[in-house]
């Protein structure tokens, strides 16, 4: 019963955080997002004997932190050709570890420098995308939808996996999860997407594509974070969310989410 409270609690708690720091968008979204992505990368490094406080892991703090002073510089402050000025952020990272990588050989192996390098664009890149999604001219509107597939479609999987599941997606890597239960969660966020666009007058067919797009993408995450715990032997990310466990194991199909709903949303709600 305690551990479940906890659990509730403690859930409940990062729920008004996401929500209250989704509602006012701006700087404080970006706060948010930025921290929650460190203490990602952090969680992601450990799994690979690497921090952010030492090492090659350093660096690729550093080049986190390149990454969002750039992504703030130009919603925040508009600098102009934002998408470029970002691409040069992130190229100037990955030239940042080389050069380490080089300059210190051969203290470094290339193993590290590809998960230093891999671990940016998991975690603080593809997370930032709830800001850049709260960002765009109808942001407030497009954003929830990243929490709409993410926790919804596992939501939807899971009821209808343990309804009519048979045959299973991922049998050596998630046993339990079936193709049924996929399918289920694809359309359900599809029909969170319809049903929370008629209720805001937005275009529902447009948004529930948007919806099943994110869904798609959301158990592609959830899998590939698990794929990764299962290769490394660990049962949790870290234990910053009592009864949850870290950033990446509550947030691991929302950061393949975000990207997916930002680009679906431009091309999309630009065609409608």
């Amino acid at each position: 019963m305690k551990s479940f409270l906890t659990r509730l609690i403690s859930g409940m708690v990062l729920v008004l955080l996401v929500f209250g720091s989704c509602w006012f968008g701006g700087l404080l979204l970006g706060f948010f997002v930025a921290v929650i992505g460190y203490i990602g990368l952090d969680e992601y490094y450990k799994v690979f004997g690497m921090s952010i406080t030492k090492g090659i892991g350093r660096i690729g703090f550093v080049g986190a932190g390149l990454w969002t002073a750039m992504l703030l510089a130009t919603t925040e402050v508009g600098l102009p050709n934002g998408a470029e000025l970002r691409l040069l952020a992130l190229l100037s990272a990955f030239i940042l570890l080389m050069a380490v990588y080089v300059f210190a050989f051969p203290r470094y192996d290339t193993a590290q420098v590809m998960t230093a390098f891999f671990g940016i664009v998991y975690v603080p890149v593809m997370l930032s995308f709830i800001y850049l999604t709260r960002m765009l001219e109808i942001g407030f509107s497009l954003v929830w939808l990243i929490f709409f597939c993410s926790w919804g479609c596992d939501t939807f999987a899971y009821c209808t996996g343990m309804l009519v599941g048979r045959h299973k997606l991922a049998p050596v890597l998630s046993p339990k999860k079936s193709i049924e239960g996929a399918v289920g969660g694809v359309v359900g966020a599809a029909a969170l997407g319809a049903a929370y666009a008629a209720a805001t007058g937005a275009p529902a067919v447009i948004y529930a594509v948007i919806c099943a797009g994110g869904a798609v993408a959301s158990q592609v995450g959830d899998l590939a974070a698990s794929a990764v715990k299962r290769q490394h032997g660990i049962k949790d990310y870290g234990k910053i969310i009592p009864g949850h466990g870290g950033i990446l194991d509550r947030f691991d199909s929302v950061i393949a989410t975000a990207p997916m709903i930002y680009l679906l949303a431009v091309v999309l709600v630009k065609l409608s």
